[in-house]
């Protein structure tokens, strides 16, 4: 139980930090090679799976049913498989830390990206000499039907289960055990389609596997970045 919380925990801040590395991208252009280095890539693994291992921490010394140990253990029968039981205050912590800090950031960078990108067609627009009406509609069609889809996943997959997640304790987690099971496994089936749709919609998404998948290791050199394969 501790593992699945701290992958799920992952999977969703690589997410945040894969909409930070697109806003800089998109919308600091001229600033992308210097703000998103290798130490800065590293920084951002670092504490992707330092938070989750933090949360691997919480539920494996069970800081999770901290304060309300007896009721755990007079109430609460593992047949099969246990659920996942928390107090309110380890709810609220790991749902903030998990889910809602996170998709807060990948809200507001992704509209902020969407916001820039139509800016930036528009000035296009102005300046060329041909009639490029119908290439830029089409071209911020995709760029909004793109981000909708990656937010709406996100949110769609993820949001019933901490929803559930967060106020169960303060129903006296009157949530049915299948119930609560059921919007965890919808949870996981985000992971499942996140390379589905990034590997579908950017190019750079695809490049990057076919260099991890094809041995390409990375070596910094002080002029530029070359490739060099194994």
């Amino acid at each position: 139980m501790s593992s699945d919380v701290m992958l799920c925990t992952a999977s969703i801040l690589n997410l945040a930090f894969i909409s930070l590395d697109r806003h800089y991208a998109v919308c600091k252009p001229l600033l992308y090679r210097r703000k998103i280095s290798v130490n800065a890539v590293l920084i951002m693994i670092l504490l992707s799976w330092s938070i989750s291992a933090l949360r691997f921490g919480m539920i494996f010394l069970k800081l999770n049913i901290w304060g309300i140990e007896d009721f755990y253990y007079n109430h609460i029968a593992c047949e099969g498989r246990c659920v996942l039981f928390q107090s309110g205050l380890s709810s609220t912590v790991s749902s903030v830390l998990s889910f809602y800090i996170p998709g807060i950031i990948m809200l507001g960078v992704y509209l902020k990206i969407l916001l820039v990108a139509q800016r930036q067609l528009r000035s296009i627009q102005k300046t060329s000499c041909m009639n490029s009406t119908s290439i830029s509609n089409t071209t911020q069609t995709k760029a909004t039907k793109t981000l909708a889809i990656i937010m709406g996943a996100f949110l769609s997959f993820w949001t019933p289960f901490f929803v559930c997640n967060t106020i169960d304790p303060f129903i006296n987690y009157s949530t049915p055990p299948a119930l609560f099971n059921t919007l965890v496994w919808v949870g996981f089936f985000n992971s499942t389609v996140n390379p589905i749709i990034y590997a579908f919609y950017y190019s750079w998404f695809r490049k990057a596997f076919r260099l991890f998948t094809s041995g390409i290791i990375f070596k910094s050199d002080i002029s530029e970045t070359t490739l060099v394969t194994e």
